[in-house]
């Protein structure tokens, strides 16, 4: 494996691999990083589900993972001249909400985002196939997701 391919087109693979095996499962990957470290590669993948995921998810995503680049790596899959450190956890709150299912996760939470060029914090109220429903300061507002800039959940400490 070459030097190139790891700096380009190496993630792009892996996400190729992984991407059609989390979605098989019932999951959204919803980050990949592929770092060196060391002698050996570090795979990270972010995965979610509505709902959340929970420790026991993580281990069937984990396994599901193992699998699929084990299979790849049989056929001179990204890895079958490396070694790799598999490593599978959820985004965190810190998350930005750009896509529609990440608005729809949230509904019920606080979060900060601008609404063109109006930075707002309201509370996510609904969601739907053209755009979001906040409430700030007591008024109701909509806004479609192309309006919405990346959303941040603020936390709430009750």
């Amino acid at each position: 494996m070459g030097a190139e391919r790891q700096a380009t087109g190496l993630p792009k693979e892996v996400e190729a691999i992984l991407a059609p095996a989390v979605a098989k499962i019932g999951f959204d990957l919803e980050g990949l990083a592929v770092t060196k470290a060391g002698r050996r590669m570090l795979v990270r993948v972010l995965v979610d589900k509505d709902g959340g995921i929970s420790l026991d998810d993580v281990a069937v995503v984990s396994k599901a993972c193992s699998k699929a680049l084990d299979e790849a790596d049989a056929t001179g899959g990204p890895f079958a001249d490396a070694a790799y450190t598999l490593e599978v956890s959820s985004p965190g709150v810190d998350r930005p909400l750009t896509e529609p299912r990440h608005w729809r996760r949230n509904i019920g939470r606080l979060v900060a985002v601008r609404i063109g060029e109006e930075p707002v914090t309201g509370r996510v109220t609904a969601t739907s196939e053209r755009g979001i429903e906040l409430e700030a300061d007591g008024v109701r507002r909509s806004a479609t997701y192309a309006e919405l800039g990346p959303g941040k959940v603020q936390i709430e400490l009750r």
